[in-house]
Formats: C-alpha cells, sequence, structure tokens
C-alpha cells in the first residue's frame, strides 16, 4: 500500500505582507495540487491524504472553496481523502456542509466524523476531524477501539500537536504520540505543524506543501509512505512546493563584506523563487552603506520577496565619506556634527539612530544628485 501524506494546505489564504506579488503566492497554494497529484501518479499511490486544513479559513467565498476541488478532479484515478482542521473545523451547515452539497468530484472523500472507511482491500482509514477549532480531548483515542476486520491495515488520520513535544503549530488539540501502538495503526498522518517532521517511526508530520513563514523549513513537501506488511512503513520526503523561504544572517564588520555578501545572495539556487529575509549586522561607511542599498535594491527585483532588518547595522563615516558630502563648508560642519553622534558611545540609541538616517541622507542627496 502507498499514499501520498500531505496537510495545511491553507487555501485561501492572505499574503498582504508581499504586496502586489500577494496573488502569486496565493496561487502557489493551489498549484501545488497539481504537484501533489503529479506525485502521486509518477509513484503508483492511489491515495492522497491530507491531514486537516485545506483552507484557511471556515468562510471562504464559493470560488475559493471550488477552486482546489477542481484541481483534484483533475487527477480522476486518484482518490483524496480531505479532514477539517482547526483552521477549517466541520461545524453544522457549515463549511464542509457547503461542500457536500456542491456535488464535489467523486474522486475526493470527505471525512466528516470519526468512523472506519476502507479505502482498499484490507486496508482502513480512521479519520478524527475536528468540530471546532481546538478540543480538549485526544481525538484519536477512538481509534484505539475502531472496529475493523482481523489482519486490516489501519492508518490514522489526524490534525493537531502531539503531547510531550516542543509544538510548532497552531491547533491546540493534542494527540498521543503512542497512539499507533494502542489502536494498531500501521501509521499515523498528522497535520498542523507546518515543518515535515518524524515523531516515531510511524508517527510523521508532512508540512505544509508551500511554506508561508521564515524559520519553518525552505521549500514545501509531502511524504510517499509505503506500508508492508506488519513492518515499519517507509517514508520519503519529496519536494513539491514553488517557493523557497530562506532566513540569512551576516555581520558586516568591514566594507569589503558588501560585496562577499551580494555575490553569496546572487548564488543562491532557484533566484527567482527565494523568499528572503535577511538580518544584518556590523558597521560600515556611509560609501558600502549606500552600496548596500542597491544591491538591497536588485536583489529584490531578483527573487520572489525580499526583507530585512538593518536596525543592528551601524555607520561609522570615513574622513572621504565626510570629504565627499562638503570639502569645506556649512554641510562638512552638519555632517561632522552627525558624526560626533554617532560616535558618542553615551547616546540614546534612538538618537543615534535618528543621527544615522540624517547623515545617510545627506551622503544620498549629496553623492548621487538626489532632491528632496
Amino acid at each position: 500500500m502507498r499514499f501520498i501524506h500531505t496537510a495545511d494546505w491553507q487555501i485561501g489564504k492572505v499574503f498582504r505582507r508581499f504586496g502586489e506579488r500577494e496573488a502569486l503566492f496565493r496561487q502557489a497554494r493551489l498549484d501545488v495540487i497539481d504537484a501533489l497529484g503529479a506525485l502521486a501518479m509518477r509513484e503508483e499511490a492511489a491515495h492522497v491524504l491530507v491531514a486537516g486544513d485545506v483552507y484557511d479559513m471556515e468562510t471562504p467565498l464559493p470560488a475559493t472553496r471550488r477552486a482546489p476541488l477542481e484541481r483534484m478532479r483533475r487527477f480522476p484515478h486518484l482518490t483524496w481523502h480531505l479532514l477539517p482542521g482547526n483552521h477549517d473545523p466541520h461545524r453544522p451547515n457549515g463549511l464542509w456542509d457547503q461542500i457536500a452539497a456542491d456535488d464535489p468530484p467523486v474522486n475526493i472523500h470527505l471525512h466528516l466524523s470519526s468512523e472506519p472507511v476502507a479505502i482498499a482491500d484490507g486496508v482502513w482509514l480512521l479519520p478524527a476531524p475536528l468540530t471546532r477549532k481546538s478540543a480538549v480531548d485526544d481525538l484519536t483515542a477512538w481509534m484505539d477501539q475502531a472496529p475493523t476486520p482481523p489482519g486490516a491495515i489501519r492508518i490514522g488520520l489526524a490534525h493537531g500537536s502531539v503531547q510531550g513535544f516542543d509544538s510548532a503549530g497552531e491547533a491546540a488539540n493534542l494527540i498521543d504520540p503512542q497512539r499507533p501502538e494502542r489502536a494498531g495503526l500501521a501509521y499515523l498522518a498528522l497535520g498542523d505543524w507546518h515543518r515535515t517532521l518524524k515523531i516515531t517511526p510511524r508517527v510523521h508530520y508532512a508540512g505544509t506543501p508551500e511554506p508561508d513563514r521564515f524559520d519553518s523549513q525552505i521549500a514545501g513537501k509531502a511524504l510517499v509512505v509505503t506500508l508492508r506488511g506488519g513492518g515499519e512503513p517507509e517514508v520519503r520526503e519529496e519536494i513539491v512546493g514553488r517557493y523557497r523561504w530562506q532566513r540569512l544572517r551576516a555581520d558586516l564588520q568591514a566594507d569589503e563584506a558588501v560585496a562577499d555578501e551580494a555575490a553569496r545572495w546572487r548564488a543562491i539556487d532557484a533566484l527567482p523563487q527565494a523568499v528572503l529575509r535577511l538580518d544584518l549586522t556590523g558597521t560600515l561607511s556611509l560609501a558600502a552603506r549606500q552600496a548596500l542599498e542597491t544591491v538591497l535594491e536588485r536583489l529584490e527585483a531578483a527573487c520572489a520577496h525580499l526583507e530585512y532588518d538593518l536596525t543592528g547595522l551601524h555607520l561609522r563615516p570615513s574622513r572621504a565619506d565626510i570629504e565627499a558630502i562638503d570639502f569645506d563648508g556649512a554641510l562638512r560642519q552638519v555632517a561632522e556634527e552627525l558624526g560626533r553622534r554617532i560616535d558618542d558611545a553615551g547616546a540614546d540609541p534612538q538618537a543615534r539612530a535618528v543621527a544615522e538616517a540624517a547623515l545617510t541622507r545627506l551622503y544620498s542627496l549629496v553623492t548621487t544628485g538626489e532632491r528632496a
């Protein structure tokens, strides 16, 4: 038995932080369904298990609600098993009842109740759908006593946080990581954490197939799971996401470091699909700071999205910097006074930041011919 384990599609998620590129990231969450279908076909897996949070909200617009269903319809030889999660719980007359009433494709199975379902000869799926955003009890506990034929392969499907483990997820409901031993499960497919993670040989989080945050994982993945008899499952990670999320840090303690780091950033694999966060620290001259700004402007145009934090980056104006502003005159006096405020070790950090911003602006106005 081979199947694809995925979760946390969160269709309809809003990406306002990306401005004019928001639509690209919303579209990628739909396009990854095609990648999952292609993966299943390539691996000859007849089933795709989606462990919750198919949608990002309980009340998506009708077009948003139908869009992923139509993508799945394009793979008629696959059966897609959908489970309500904490973002899209199953409530009376809510999202999932609307989907059920909307003539969904026949290759989509909505698992809206906790009861065993035969999905193949001798293989039973035990789903644990969420009916609210959080649950007090372990929703997988019913699996211990769930009736299935003798010798059946039992697969659990749930959405929540594993007990006794540092959760990086959002769902408040806890799941016992020993559930496979207690319930005789060959595999427990989990959703909620956006990182692909092995808890035990039989308990895995698929992670999101299209990342949406830094400090999670670089690329979106799905799991190819193969069950053979009573042995441990064979689980293989496969990249399916389009964008690559990377958070990089650099300490720029010398002007020459700007060119070195720029070359490193430019060498990132698949740069047009890169979503980058740069945390920069150090001390630069005004000329190097201006060069850095040019580098960042061009890098922003080269990648999918760029954001950066320069609060830890400070100025050390050189003599050449000051002379570039004014060799001997009123602007020279202003520049030197700002330089003294920057160098004042006892200065308030906010006052220093204001002085740095003013000197940087003055340098830019003079050296580029820019006018306010």
